[in-house]
């Protein structure tokens, strides 16, 4: 746990991305292979699962701090965590570890079966024998918030360099349903033989385009089409199985029932990447009529009716077994328009957008909401198929989001290192006299800006509710967002898609804010 720990506190000192990589060579170089696989499956989200209740770790951490539950109470309010508040409460240790991250990984599921005394005792014993950022970590581990500063793609990057292996091989070999207690570094890692027939690739993805299009140089030399608002995808049939993957690495076959037809629709060997996407009446619907379906555990027949989805095929990543996203642009592009001929409404292709100027171009993406697209992507007719956030070949060009001025109501805490600052926030519109609260945003403003607002909560509060404070109705605010749905659970009777600041309107009095009909005209 040493070991981890002082790689939390090495790259939580850093946002270099050498000094990054860095760090996470020199412990790749220090610790056991499993201790490697486990720190691996952390830094992809792989947690454990929590198995004690945060309720339960604060009352056992007041009562060993000797604190009163207020008092704590008050503290986790000020610190804004609860590992953090338990970390910096609790008395020193007793005693010190040597025991590695899979010991204490080990430790914290076991506890699952226990009794509450048990797992109390287990706890305490716990907490005396870790220090400092081991601590931390620990308790970050047991409340099931457990964030490092390190992206994906640089421990792609400390991999490749440590085992010497290509990026595109390691980034492949992390995807798909491996995990430590299953798996070993060397099987997922060194070996050449790749089991998991269900493997996902690592999906290529684009940049926004913030300058002038034309900066993209000769139009002829770029593929264009809808950025299709749904959930990035890939259909994967071997072996005579179907899989379905979602880019946040969810295997999501069960949820789309629709997609069995692809076991007769593709040859073995085939990996499709694309967009799960409703679609009735040979029409795109909203991200709204999807939301319908995400989270469901069954599917009624009447929402497969109502909904039923479509898979927007992007682009082919294997043909016939073999791996093909070294194939350019426009020979991937060949072959995808053969796959997706056959005339089944479940599997579809994202036609190219026809254009010889950037103008025209342009005067297509302007179309782009009333087919309930995002706007344009922008890839070039040679790239291959790469995999993570890479610059120069894919571009995506997004409408320009709707955007709503609102008065800030509520400020809260934020968390981490922003716990002391107001800068999570709650906004209203009108409805007649009254402000009614419509969503919450916390990103936006700058660091300045954040610490100005956060001095005019303090001056301005009318009520306090714990973390949370009522404001003086005044500050305005301008709400960017990408789309808008009824909600029952709201009083306002909606709520949006991707709320976040746009930028702070100084120069606009509160009853000049908008209102919550203007909202509602936005409904489809």
């Amino acid at each position: 746990m040493k070991n981890f720990a002082q790689l939390f506190t090495d790259l939580d000192r850093t946002t270099k991305t050498l000094g990054k990589i860095k760090a996470l060579m020199e412990y790749f170089q220090k610790v056991s292979d499993q201790d490697k696989l486990w720190s691996i499956a952390l830094l992809s989200h792989r947690r454990p699962k929590r198995t004690i209740n945060t309720t339960l770790l604060a009352t056992w951490a007041s009562e060993l701090s000797g604190f009163p539950s207020w008092l704590f109470a008050e503290s986790y309010h000020v610190v804004g965590d609860l590992a953090e508040t338990i970390t910096l409460l609790l008395p020193e240790p007793a005693e010190e570890s040597d025991e590695s991250l899979t010991y204490w990984i080990d430790f914290i599921r076991s506890l699952e079966p226990l009794t509450i005394e048990e797992k109390k005792e287990k706890i305490l014993w716990a907490w005396n024998r870790l220090t400092g950022t081991e601590r931390f970590v620990f308790n970050k581990l047991i409340t099931g918030g457990f964030r490092m500063g390190v992206s994906q793609q640089l421990m792609v990057k400390a991999l490749a360099k440590h085992t010497g292996a290509r990026e595109n091989i390691v980034a492949h070999k992390l995807m798909g349903n491996w995990s430590p207690e299953a798996d070993t570094f060397t099987q997922l890692m060194l070996s050449e033989d790749q089991k998991d027939i269900s493997k996902p690739y690592p999906f290529y993805l684009a940049y926004a385009l913030e300058g002038e299009v034309s900066s993209l140089g000769n139009p002829h030399e770029w593929f264009a089409e809808h950025k299709w608002d749904g959930i990035r995808g890939q259909v994967i049939v071997r072996d005579r199985q179907l899989f379905v993957w979602s880019r946040g690495e969810e295997l999501v076959t069960d949820k789309y029932p629709e997609f069995n037809i692809m076991l007769d629709l593709l040859p073995d060997g085939t990996v499709l990447d694309g967009e799960i996407l409703p679609f009735k009446d040979d029409q795109p619907l909203s991200f709204n009529h999807l939301q319908t379906r995400i989270g469901r555990k069954t599917l009624s027949a009447k929402l497969l009716k109502e909904v039923p989805v479509s898979f927007v095929t992007y682009d082919l990543l294997e043909w016939q077994g073999e791996d093909v996203r070294h194939w350019t642009m426009d020979v991937r592009r060949k072959k995808v328009e053969e796959i997706c001929s056959v005339n089944n409404a479940v599997l579809r292709i994202s036609a190219l957008v026809q254009f010889d100027t950037w103008q025209q171009l342009a005067e297509e993406r302007s179309r782009a909401r009333d087919l309930f697209s995002e706007g344009i992507m922008l890839k070039r007719k040679e790239s291959t198929y790469r995999n993570g956030r890479r610059r120069g070949d894919w571009w995506k060009w997004k409408i320009d989001p709707f955007t709503v001025d609102a008065v800030m109501i509520y400020a809260m805490h934020g968390a981490g290192r922003r716990a002391n600052l107001y800068t999570d926030y709650t906004f209203a519109a009108w409805d007649g006299e009254q402000l009614v609260p419509f969503t919450k945003a916390y990103s936006g403003l700058t660091d300045e800006e954040i610490r100005e607002v956060d001095r005019w909560v303090k001056q301005n509060t009318i009520e306090r509710f714990g973390p949370v404070r009522s404001v003086k109705p005044e500050l305005v605010f301008e709400i960017a967002f990408e789309g808008i749905a009824k909600s029952s659970r709201h009083k306002s009777g909606i709520a949006l898609r991707f709320p976040r600041i746009k930028r702070w309107r100084k120069d606009k009095p509160a009853i000049e804010a908008d209102n919550i009909e203007n909202l509602r005209k936005l409904l489809v």
